[in-house]
């Protein structure tokens, strides 16, 4: 049931990005930044609900031990990822 709210929530956060949502960071020079329609809160709900996802797959189907070590990992990534999405973010601002 839990792995289905997280689902709902991908396609609630794909919507929201439009066509502006991807997996790549691109910059576009001149490109003005939009704020994603319904995002009020937190600017990286996607990896919110992928943290979500990696997190109860393995645990739905009792594999606790997967779900803690791929949950590591996927912490180790998302520090990097958010960094280089932050960066040129920062970037634009100034």
């Amino acid at each position: 049931m839990i792995f289905a709210v997280f689902q709902v929530a991908r396609l609630w956060t794909l919507f929201t990005l439009g066509r502006r949502g991807t997996t790549r960071i691109i910059v576009l020079p001149g490109e003005v930044l939009e704020s994603p329609r319904g995002l009020p809160v937190c600017a990286t709900y996607k990896h919110v609900v992928a943290v979500g996802e990696i997190a109860t797959l393995p645990l739905c189907i009792g594999l606790s031990g997967i779900a803690l070590l791929c949950s590591a990992a996927n912490a180790m990534v998302l520090t990097i990822r958010i960094r280089a999405e932050d960066d040129p973010l920062a970037a634009s601002d100034s």
